[in-house]
């Protein structure tokens, strides 16, 4: 007792003060890291999402708010120094309401992300629009926190509203280029016609998987490993092909041509057996998918007939239908069936024709 007597008289109060402050805000965020990490520990361990975001999400307000606690507290310490205690009652009037605001702003940011970067792993259309979700709830939150700071401050916003009508006008007037991305955007996400992860063919030419679809431009990888940016406007007015929609699962045509000799019965037999065999066996085919032949054209050197089969995504095509025609050549050499080289015949009798002997004649 004797010394904390001894220091007031060599410190002042207001010094005493601020160290009593430090010292409970210290002792605060101590007891919150550690009472809040053994709660993180036990919601990561638990099926519910809510409650690990809540508590992640609870950390940093916390500690904003134990500093205004501690304003709070310093604000009600007694100290003779009256300039300090002008200082500090100044500095509460804007700091505390700084402080809160910040903290139910960052707050609410951090619930919002996390809550859709959960759900859009299971919607497909949250999915294509996070970025462009999370940009929108972020604006909405921190202008709605901004308004709320000014009106807490005293600062009369009526005014600051309508200069924003104002300049929101002549802004959409300067942007319009980059609303135009905007809204296309929007539009493509709302329409849904194309979603990231799917592999479309753009009027173009370029085909590739959609990585992104931002707020200004659609990003999509093509096969060579490049990146084409699309602008949203140019996009959403194009023709897009979309093998990823409404199923990944598709047709695999595969052309054909056997001899006019052949036994068409017999041909279309050993076809169907194949192809049924290779949708049962092959890892990208799809068993329960029954191929069909169609003979279609009498071609010059052959008669020509068209395979259906089907694989699981547009690249599954290239390996069915390499091993198909590997499994078929093989087959057919097995059946005896022709597929024939390109052949051109004359018909001397039909065309009524003579040939002439070029060799001369014997004396």
């Amino acid at each position: 007792m004797d010394d904390l007597r001894s220091l007031n008289h060599i410190l002042p109060d207001w010094v005493l003060a601020v160290l009593i402050v430090l010292i409970i805000i210290g002792a605060l965020l101590l007891i919150k890291r550690l009472v809040l990490s053994r709660l993180i520990r036990l919601a990561n361990k638990s099926d519910y999402f809510f409650d690990s975001l809540l508590f992640n999400a609870i950390s940093f307000p916390l500690s904003l708010i134990i500093f205004c606690l501690g304003i709070f507290i310093l604000e009600k310490l007694p100290a003779q120094e009256s300039n300090f205690n002008k200082v500090i009652d100044g500095s509460s009037a804007y700091a505390m309401p700084i402080l809160l605001v910040l903290a139910a702003v960052y707050f609410l940011d951090k619930m919002i992300a996390g809550t859709i970067n959960h759900f859009s792993s299971q919607s497909a259309l949250l999915h294509s629009s996070r970025s462009i979700v999370k940009g929108i709830s972020r604006s909405f939150v921190f202008g709605i926190g901004m308004l709320v700071l000014l009106g807490t401050l005293g600062i009369s916003i009526t005014p600051l509203i309508a200069s924003l009508g104002i300049g929101s006008l002549a802004v959409a007037l300067a942007l319009q280029p980059t609303l135009e991305n905007f809204f296309s955007g929007v539009q493509l996400i709302v329409d849904s016609p194309i979603r990231v992860g799917d592999f479309i063919e753009l009027d173009s030419g370029e085909q590739g998987f959609v990585e992104k679809i931002g707020w200004r431009s659609t990003w999509i990888k093509t096969l060579p490993n490049n990146t084409v940016i699309m602008p949203n406007s140019v996009l959403s007015e194009s023709k897009i092909i979309n093998y990823f929609y409404p199923t990944k699962v598709m047709s695999v045509p595969v052309e054909v041509g056997v001899h006019y000799d052949s036994d068409l019965e017999h041909v279309e037999a050993v076809v169907l057996d194949e192809a049924k065999r290779l949708m049962e066996t092959h890892e990208f085919g799809v068993p329960s998918h029954d191929p069909v032949v169609f003979f279609h054209t009498f071609d010059n050197s052959s008669i020509n007939f068209t395979v259906i089969l089907k694989g699981q995504e547009f690249f599954h095509q290239f390996f069915l239908r390499a091993a198909f025609i590997k499994q078929l050549h093989k087959r057919f050499k097995q059946e005896n069936i022709v597929i024939p080289y390109p052949i051109r015949a004359i018909n001397t009798e039909q065309e009524c024709a003579q040939l002439k002997s070029t060799k001369p004649e014997a004396p």
